[in-house]
């Protein structure tokens, strides 16, 4: 018999294998399924970045894990025009290869273990909890941070706007949040991916000097590219804020050979300069938004939160299950809540990342 990987036993099952026999009956319907289930891009890859990533495509040499100058200074200036940083330099940007491999590997990358304790929000993305699993740390979940026994934690993880709820942190709230991380020695990290695509509210960044103070220590943002420049499929993501925290995991990165290809670093250039495709992008969201939104609650569903991301947190009042079999049969596939957390027992995500044709679709069956 062969070895098994010691860390598959630390993991749990594949969340997402669990919808397979829905997205099978929602496939059988006569006018195809309609997939709300994930929040992967449908829409092109702008010109101008496909461009830039075909001009890059002879990179014979290796990529360095830092990235070119020319990323960095993407980067630097992207977080001061965007988020309000002040005071950016080299050392404080770092780019990843996407940011679920970061979060996944992130506990283990900074050295936690047993006895060492992850927090995250109730309702999360679940990768928070695999990180902590496969650094055999423990992990907890809050509703407040500030609330929780700081014994023990070493990471905290925020997420704002929220995945699964799209609900927004305020500046008073992250600003309160801080303080306490930094009067416990607890580090934060403030998962912002969905920061470009606020609705109805304008999400803050904790690289915001009304929120740190003016200073990083203990701070790091996680952006990506994924949702913003359609770029789920290039892998492009990076970290912003503590010099301190960032350049020991550059050197650790380093040994690991986690590198951005290099066509992928000359595409983050191009995107990170443009707000053009961003604005398009995001009049996109907004129209499919108002579509969903609408044919959902006329369908009788509540929704909660939802003030930015990609997704509308939606309810029945009944089991998330129940609700994802009722809309299989009308051919549409949502993520049952129950995914992020024992607290969304009752409610669906609603991914906004179709194409117009296919929420039209979707809205005229909810009708």
């Amino acid at each position: 018999m062969s070895a098994v990987p010691a860390p598959i036993d630390r993991i749990p099952t594949f969340p997402w294998d669990k919808l397979e026999p829905y997205k099978k009956t929602a496939a059988a319907h006569p006018g195809g399924i309609v997939d709300l289930s994930v929040g992967t891009p449908v829409d092109p890859v702008p010109e101008l970045i496909q461009k830039a990533l075909i001009g890059a495509a002879d990179s014979p040499g290796y990529p360095t894990v830092w990235g070119t100058p020319e990323l960095r200074d993407a980067l630097v200036s992207w977080c001061e025009r965007r988020l309000g940083a002040r005071g950016l330099t080299h050392h404080n940007v770092l780019p990843v290869v996407g940011s679920k491999e970061l979060v996944a590997w992130l506990p283990t990358q900074l050295g936690l273990g047993p006895g060492d304790k992850v927090a995250y929000p109730r309702l999360a993305y679940p990768t928070y909890e695999v990180g902590a699993r496969l650094a055999r740390a423990e992990y907890v979940s809050y509703d407040d941070p500030t609330e929780l026994d700081p014994t023990g934690v070493k990471l905290l993880w925020l997420n704002s706007p929220s995945n699964p709820t799209g609900r927004v942190l305020s500046k008073d709230e992250l600003t309160r949040i801080v303080a306490w991380a930094r009067e416990h020695g607890i580090l934060v990290f403030s998962d912002e991916c969905y920061i470009e695509l606020g609705w109805e509210a304008d999400p803050v960044s904790i690289l915001d000097p009304e929120v740190n103070g003016g200073s990083y220590e203990g701070l790091v943002t996680v952006h990506s590219l994924s949702k913003r420049s359609n770029l789920a499929g290039y892998r492009a993501a990076f970290l912003a804020g503590d010099a301190a925290v960032l350049d020991p995991l550059l050197q650790i990165r380093k040994h690991g050979g986690m590198m951005t290809s290099a066509p992928t670093q000359a595409a983050v250039v191009a995107a990170l300069g443009d707000e053009d495709h961003v604005h398009e992008q995001r009049a996109r969201y907004a129209a499919r938004r108002e579509l969903l939104r609408e044919a959902l609650l006329k369908h009788g569903f509540r929704i909660e939160h939802s003030e930015a991301s990609l997704y509308l947190w939606a309810t029945r009042g009944e089991s998330c299950w129940d609700t994802v079999a009722h809309l299989a049969e009308l051919g549409i596939l949502v993520a049952p809540g129950d995914f992020y957390g024992e607290a969304g027992a009752t409610f669906v995500r609603v991914a906004l990342t179709a194409s117009d044709e296919r929420i039209r679709a979707a809205v005229d069956r909810l009708a």
